[in-house]
């Protein structure tokens, strides 16, 4: 027990022996952020596969299946072998369709977050699955992945953050009676291997409501109320005489396009000490990409050839910017990896706004709310909203990308 605990949690000790003493069909981990269900998870999916070896040599099988899925092939890559190839030294073999053998098993990798992913696994009979990010999936293909684990003693093992109330694997899986279904939710504070200073902050830094609930108590919920709950205009909002003295470094742009709605273009500018600020807005209703145009080459004789992060939804405006010289790129429109990006800069007091520019934003910032059906906001009060999402979010991933430091 002790060289357990050395390198298991009590909470994963105690799923460990439910695998290996149970019989089972299906385990759903789910619940918060590094909380030590993946880790679990991985090796239990080094045990499926020593498993299903035992039992297919029984059956005189030569070469038996097994689905590995997560949403895309990257992610498959980064959240599982990556992490083996750390921690055991494990050398991954791909052959011409991205799949290896290990331990004598034929393992398939898949994605399963469109309906295109149906391919690769359809008409195979798997002797179990293992599938990450499990709440991203397409249902039609996690359904899919289920209906080909028809292998003797096929079990799946399924690994998840949380995500709405509504969402169809918390409704037909971790809430079905199915005594073949077991589940178990993990809170931050399970994963006693992590320090209590980090514990500690990352409590301290995430943002306020659903991002909390969701990311430290591992809880399936929907927002409620105002979606960046932790803006408060007596920290947030800078006057024009504060602006004047900041000593910003680099300067950026985001693009939400609008007719009927408002189109927005706003410039945010950076310091040396990672805080954001929102110098510029320019928002307007029935303009056409004449106008927009002229407002980017404004923007763009006051900071230079900066990068206007772009909503993608009219690439004929995206090219018109870029034909007048007008560095346009596709923003990342991903809707909570941004909001939680931007809400957690307001946490965290690294972003600000010049007040007497913000005339939309003052109008958004406290009508933009959740639907507590879908689980995203309302498709309201949302256009500077949404092109600060798309500045921010896209210019963080790429100094990402860069290997920069936030």
């Amino acid at each position: 027990m002790k060289d357990l605990d050395k390198i298991y949690t009590k909470k994963q000790q105690e799923i460990y022996r439910r695998c290996v003493n149970d019989d089972w069909f299906m385990l759903i981990n789910h619940g918060a952020k590094r909380s030590g269900k993946t880790v679990l998870d991985n090796d239990l999916f080094l045990q499926e596969l020593i498993r299903v070896r035992e039992i297919a040599s029984d059956l005189n099988i030569d070469r038996p299946m097994y689905i590995l899925s997560g949403a895309t092939l990257g992610t498959i890559q980064n959240n599982i072998l990556n992490e083996l190839t750390n921690k055991y030294g494990i050398t991954f073999s791909f052959d011409k369709h991205n799949n290896f053998t290990l331990f004598g098993v034929y393992v398939i990798q898949a994605g399963h977050s469109t309906i295109s992913h149906l391919d690769k696994i359809r008409g195979m009979t798997a002797f179990g699955a293992y599938i990450n990010e499990g709440s991203l999936a397409n249902e039609e293909v996690f359904d899919e992945i289920k209906s080909r684990c028809s292998g003797e003693g096929a079990r799946i093992v399924v690994d998840t953050n949380p995500d709405h109330p509504e969402h169809w694997l918390l409704k037909d899986y971790i809430e079905n009676e199915d005594d073949s279904i077991i589940d178990f939710s993990f809170q931050l504070d399970d994963n006693t291997f992590l320090s209590e200073r980090y514990i500690r902050n990352i409590k301290a830094s995430t943002p306020s409501g659903m991002f909390y609930d969701r990311n430290i108590k591992g809880m399936w919920v929907s927002g409620d109320g105002v979606v960046y709950a932790d803006f408060n205009k007596d920290i947030h909002f800078i006057n024009r005489e504060e602006a004047g003295q900041l000593n910003l470094s680099s300067y950026f742009a985001g693009v939400d396009w609008g007719y009927q709605h408002y189109g927005s273009i706003i410039v945010i500018g950076t310091d040396g000490n990672g805080n954001y600020y929102m110098i510029e807005e320019h928002a307007k209703q029935h303009e056409e990409i004449d106008y927009w145009v002229e407002v980017a080459k404004g923007i763009k004789s006051r900071y230079g050839n900066i990068n206007f992060y772009c909503d993608t939804a009219r690439p004929e405006h995206v090219m018109r910017f870029r034909k007048e010289r007008i560095r346009a790129l596709n923003a990342d429109k991903s809707v909570l990896s941004g909001i939680e990006e931007v809400a957690r800069l307001i946490k965290n007091q690294r972003f600000f706004v010049v007040y007497d520019i913000a005339h939309r934003f003052r109008e958004e910032i406290y009508k933009y709310i959740w639907d507590e059906k879908s689980g995203e906001p309302k498709k309201e009060n949302d256009d500077v909203l949404d092109s600060i999402r798309y500045a921010i979010y896209t210019h963080l991933k790429y100094k990402i990308i860069k290997g920069k430091k936030r």
